[in-house]
């Protein structure tokens, strides 16, 4: 009776089921990772996995395992940004996407785990100095250092320069994003190299993408400076044409052989005369009794000589004073006489 309760079969038989089918379903995932969601992975839409393939029981051999063979060993130092005893530095052979894309080598032919103990000590070195020139460069906010090594046998290290801002490219990708991204202008990128071997020049090396000059300057104040200068020059031209369009007298800036000024005798119609007739309407009239003899060489007499305030005098007036040899001469008699300010307050009351 089928009660629907499991009959249970007799001590000696066998009890005998449905035949069931079996499929093999292969493991694969019905869903993309969840990195194919962050901001930083370069594509969208639908995607899907690849199939992976099967393991092979021996590996290939990478690219130049044979010294011989090996493209980094015969390359010559001009193919090099920067080159030392031990070390070298190459880009690429055009601009990328990304501001900066170095590799550094060994100069022998080593990977990274057959290092000695000195260039193990120096790739640490290395590393730092290299990451702190990419990093000074303008726009520049990180340096990814990589180290892959299953393209080439000979040892090389990877810098990627990360642009400054650019948060999307933060991450695991910004190789794959250097080269989606439109290459940068060559100038800036040959500038950067320049600006790159010059830093680790500093510390030894020979720099071989040196510029003919290096103008010391962060490459975002380079058009700033071009543009002061600019304006210091259209300035200077404006003061030019204002000067030239004014009274200039060569003989306000010439000076004669001896050293004594030359006066203009043609500014503003005056002449020497009438300077020296400008000093005496300047100084009053003084008692007789303390008046000075003036001749080519000074003042003679009991009173002192203030030729400031002679200098002053004449100028105010006449607005060029002549040297005191050509006043005497000029004066009757070889000699004028005239009263001086200091001599006037000396000089007592006369009632």
């Amino acid at each position: 009776m089928d009660n629907g309760l499991a009959v249970r079969p007799k001590r000696g038989t066998t009890a005998v089921e449905k035949p069931v089918s079996v499929s093999v379903v292969p493991d694969t995932h019905t869903s993309v990772p969840d990195f194919t969601r962050w901001p930083s992975f370069p594509f969208e839409g639908d995607l899907r996995m690849k199939q992976l393939d099967d393991p092979v029981e021996t590996e290939p051999s990478r690219k130049g395992e044979d010294s011989a063979d090996c493209s980094a060993c015969s390359a010559p130092d001009e193919a090099y940004i920067w080159v030392s005893e031990r070390w070298r530095v190459r880009a690429m052979d055009r601009p990328t996407g990304l501001p900066m894309v170095l590799i550094l080598e060994s100069r022998s032919h080593l990977d990274l785990g057959d290092l000695p103990n000195l260039l193990a000590a120096e790739l640490g070195v290395m590393t730092v100095r290299l990451e702190r020139a990419v990093r000074s460069l303008d726009g520049v906010a990180r340096v990814h250092v990589n180290r892959w090594g299953d393209g080439s046998a000979h040892l090389h290290m990877w810098f990627l320069a990360r642009p400054y801002g650019r948060l999307q490219l933060r991450g695991t990708f910004l190789s794959l994003w250097d080269d989606i991204l439109p290459p940068i202008p060559e100038s800036q990128w040959r500038e950067n190299l320049a600006l790159v071997a010059a830093w680790l020049a500093e510390f030894g090396g020979r720099p071989l993408a040196e510029p003919p000059r290096i103008e010391w300057h962060a490459p975002s104040t380079l058009a700033e400076v071009a543009g002061r200068e600019k304006e210091a020059a259209a300035v200077a031209d404006v003061a030019s044409d204002d000067d030239l369009g004014g009274d200039v007298s060569v003989a306000l800036i010439e000076e004669p052989s001896d050293g004594e000024p030359v006066g203009d005798p043609t500014r503003d119609g005056d002449s020497p005369d009438g300077a020296e007739s400008g000093a005496d309407a300047s100084a009053p009239d003084a008692p007789t009794g303390s008046s000075a003899t003036v001749d080519g060489d000074g003042v003679n007499g009991d009173g002192a000589a203030d030729d400031g305030a002679a200098d002053s005098a004449g100028a105010s007036e006449g607005g060029t004073l002549p040297s005191p040899r050509a006043a005497a001469e000029d004066a009757p008699g070889g000699g004028k006489s005239g009263t001086t300010t200091s001599e006037k307050e000396a000089a007592p009351a006369v009632s």
